[in-house]
């Protein structure tokens, strides 16, 4: 009896997710391609790409991979030792959004069983509008933002769930994709509607839930209040404090009578605000050799912690601060959201470090400890 052969497509956007560390939430459009660069901003999904194909090794001589050019896979299905059947053309260094929808409708005709895309959010719409929910995909989550919830928790578990999907026969949902204007996004404005949905492998623990945002009630903002109230008055005057994006961290900046950006990394100490909207080479800069924390608050409904959104607090700013040096914060309606803090910061050495259990401040002097996975 011979042995099924999957045909998996393999798509890579090799521009997703260069913006993150360099404060620019993304890198829709040629200038702010060329700003991030120019910033010293580095590929990453090409090294999150490999991390995948090297997990699907395992059931190499049960695969035909299937993928394009050069940046687009070809580079990385190579690297790791798989020989694919690359198709399609494209101009190498000058990737657009036209090639990554031609590379999946090319993949659709050719009958594949699964798609794997490397990029954002940006990607996920792309695909969409080239399949719809046609074919199952599963997202490598490579971006900056990836609100949208066809994304696997991190690379591994990416390649993991095609296993299974591939070899047990996972059943399958439509899960949302969420279209977010950048441009609004880079000034400060979260702009996210539903683009459609697109057919994911459904397995709770490895693919991640869509973003959701805390209600705007009264409970809601007298939590936040008391919280800040409590980080205030607990601060240290000679540390810097860098504050991660979202309301409840604005809520400290808020108290203390400064301006933050919502959606960026702001640094602050003594109560005034020393830098804002930084990134990666900004803050190591201003914190170098000097007392400092991080502040983070998780993503509702997905519960990450460091990856999504807030790249600009890299590893290198993870491991200068201190692993004892984090504080997270999170509304008690926020915490109820998520069964875990999650981490994937790029970095799976400090991954490990970071799991584990770690306190949660939930209001005025509470406390709750959860678990990171």
């Amino acid at each position: 009896m011979e042995e099924k052969i999957w045909k998996i497509g393999f798509i890579v956007n090799p521009i997703a997710g260069m913006g993150g560390i360099v404060g620019l939430k993304g890198t829709d459009g040629e200038e702010i391609l060329k700003k991030a660069i120019e910033l010293g901003a580095q590929p990453v999904a090409p090294q999150r790409a490999k991390i995948v194909l090297k997990t699907l090794l395992q059931l190499k001589k049960q695969l035909k991979l299937i993928t394009y050019p050069y940046e687009m896979g070809e580079n990385e299905a190579i690297s790791v030792s798989f020989s694919p059947l690359v198709i399609g053309n494209i101009t190498p260094g000058k990737t657009t959004a036209e090639d990554t929808k031609q590379a999946a409708k090319e993949m659709k005709k050719l009958k594949v069983d699964l798609i794997v895309f490397c990029g954002g959010d940006g990607t996920a719409c792309d695909i969409y509008e080239a399949i719809g929910d046609s074919i199952p995909v599963i997202g490598v989550p490579s971006g900056v933002k990836m609100h949208s919830a066809v994304f696997a928790v991190n690379p591994k578990a990416a390649a993991e769930v095609a296993i299974k999907f591939l070899t047990e026969g996972l059943p399958l949902r439509r899960a949302e994709v969420m279209d977010i204007d950048e441009e609004a996004f880079r000034a400060g404005i979260l702009s996210a509607k539903l683009k459609g949905y697109l057919l994911v492998p459904y397995e709770p623990e490895l693919i991640q839930g869509v973003k959701t945002s805390s209600p705007l009630t009264d409970d809601e903002e007298e939590n936040k209040v008391a919280i800040a109230r409590y980080i205030v008055e607990n601060m240290d005057p000679d540390a810097f404090y860098i504050l991660g994006p979202g309301t409840t961290t604005k809520a400290i900046a808020d108290l203390l009578g400064v301006e933050k950006t919502l959606l960026g990394v702001d640094i602050i100490k003594n109560g005034k605000i020393v830098a804002r909207d930084v990134g990666e080479r900004e803050i190591l800069k201003t914190i170098d050799k000097q007392k400092s924390k991080i502040i983070i608050t998780p993503i509702g409904n997905q519960g990450f912690i460091f990856g999504r959104g807030n790249q600009q607090i890299s590893p290198r700013v993870i491991r200068k601060v201190g692993i004892k040096n984090i504080i997270v914060i999170a509304t008690k309606y926020k915490l109820s959201t998520v069964k875990y803090l999650r981490v994937d910061t790029g970095d799976e050495h400090l991954d490990k470090e970071l799991k584990g259990y770690i306190r949660v401040v939930t209001d005025y002097n509470e406390e709750k400890i959860v678990r990171v996975v």
